[in-house]
């Protein structure tokens, strides 16, 4: 590895100090453990009211794919950067913290396809990321009366390389190792398989990515945020549950699913109107994940498969290293709580992730796990597992400054949407483009801008938005957390 490529992987951490103004910038998420790990040149005492000057500070979220930067993206100085987690890493809460992620480039919009195809290169070509990356193509099962398909289709044909193969029903059920051959298809369509996609081991990226930049002199430290505190001109440093605070010049909320819940006493303070709050811009969903722990009868049976797009229901996953194979239901929910001022925000339940109510376990089967996999229709389950988002109406990033005047230094990078982790190795240069007043080009800025007015046309991942609250699920005996 080079001098070069060292000191990106620490700027990767998205804390970026400006070389001419040495700026201090600090990374928020939200609730964490009370306790800090690994960090020797900040104070480890927790007395009230110890100010801690961190120099620059990262304070990650959910969504790792938002925390990274471009491996060109050279820090001059990666001692000043100290990432700030729930947990030592990987993180056990986040998202990004999974057995595998898709990536893929079929996208409906052009825009994010080019994108995809951008981070695609670097899955292939890093020397960190390769080794989790796995292209074992997918096949995308639509239903009749949908013109998704042709419209991701399409675009593919826009840019002048088509990889996809449109295969008949009798050919899904044979190919792959006849996996589908009893599978629900009555109502479908057809199948088109693209050999360019495949998934990645999300969990050991991640951790990977992080190493590194530790390795590279970024601080780790594992902290709990409590507010952020205002000064005459902006956020004037972050105070964490222990009573220490961090001063920054800059703050960079990549909280993920927790935006809502982070900044809503700030927008209290500020008597910002409903219509101008976060929650209008990014709102928390969760979906429903499921997980069999395969023998190796099972694994040797599924050893053709590759990613599986079965419909709008959900998606499956080929088998991970450790023999898990995953189904995740495409039906996402939100969680809604009114605060002491009277705000309705959208939250991730406080329940353990892993603790799924019965009525949604039983919804996931019934309408996408036993439909697609008929054979494990009376497999029991080995885990599941709620996995919590932050999603906008067009499924775009929120990658801003904030626009109120007394927020001047406060920006955000949220908005993952259910469909961002293949964004984990390119996504950090242009937050960092943000960060520094530098436009990221008309179309981005446009994209990843604060929003006014309703949505036009399709959004990015328009099936992943939600339709449902959490409570639906919940029945008679069961509360809600």
């Amino acid at each position: 590895m080079t001098e070069s490529q060292r000191t990106g992987i620490a700027a990767k951490c998205g804390v970026y100090r400006h070389p001419s103004t040495e700026q201090e910038v600090v990374r928020l998420a939200c609730d964490v453990p009370r306790d800090v790990h690994n960090n020797p040149a900040l104070p480890t005492d927790s007395s009230s009211g110890v100010e801690r000057r961190a120099a620059h500070f990262h304070y990650d979220d959910q969504r790792k794919s938002e925390a990274f930067t471009d491996l060109d993206s050279v820090h001059p100085d990666p001692s000043p950067i100290a990432i700030i987690d729930r947990t030592p890493f990987p993180p056990q809460h986040a998202a990004s913290t999974d057995c595998n992620k898709i990536i893929r480039a079929d996208y409906s919009s052009p825009f994010y396809m080019e994108l995809a195809y951008e981070a695609m290169e670097a899955w292939n070509s890093w020397p960190e990321l390769k080794q989790y990356y796995h292209r074992t193509g997918w096949i995308n099962i639509r239903k009749r009366g949908t013109d998704l398909a042709e419209r991701i289709r399409e675009n593919f044909r826009k840019r002048g390389h088509d990889p996809t193969e449109t295969l008949s029903l009798d050919e899904t059920r044979r190919r792959f190792g006849g996996v589908f051959k009893d599978s629900a298809l009555d109502d479908c369509g057809y199948t088109y398989w693209n050999p360019e996609a495949g998934w990645c081991d999300a969990g050991r990226a991640t951790a990977e990515l992080t190493k590194a930049a530790v390795d590279n002199g970024v601080r780790y430290v594992v902290g709990d945020v409590k507010k952020l505190r205002l000064g005459s001109t902006g956020v004037e440093s972050v105070e964490t549950q222990d009573g220490a605070v961090y001063t920054a010049d800059k703050v960079l909320l990549a909280t993920g699913a927790w935006t809502s819940s982070i900044l809503t006493n700030t927008e209290d303070e500020l008597g910002i109107e409903e219509s101008d709050r976060v929650e209008n811009q990014v709102i928390a969903a969760g979906v429903c994940v499921l997980h069999f722990k395969l023998d190796q009868t099972e694994l040797e049976e599924m050893k053709d498969v590759p990613v599986v797009i079965y419909s709008e229901d959900g998606d499956m996953q080929p088998p991970t290293g450790e023999n898990i194979l995953k189904l995740t239901w495409a039906e996402s929910f939100t969680n809604f709580l009114q605060t002491p001022s009277g705000s309705r925000i959208s939250v991730p339940a406080s329940l353990d992730q892993h603790v799924v109510p019965k009525k949604l376990q039983n919804d996931v089967r019934r309408f996408h796990a036993d439909r697609l996999l008929p054979q494990y229709a009376h497999r029991e389950v080995d885990y599941w597992r709620i996995c919590w988002d932050a999603i906008t109406p067009a499924q775009d990033h929120l990658i801003t400054r904030h626009p109120h005047p007394r927020l001047s230094n406060l920006f955000l990078a949220v908005g993952g949407s259910f469909h961002s982790y293949k964004f984990l190795p390119i996504i950090g240069k242009y937050i960092i483009n943000v960060l520094d007043g530098r436009s990221n080009g008309e179309e981005k800025d446009a994209h990843w801008a604060w929003k006014t007015g309703k949505l036009q046309g399709n959004g990015a991942h328009e099936k992943a938005y939600p339709r449902r609250e959490f409570d639906d699920f919940l029945t008679v005996g069961e509360h809600r957390l």
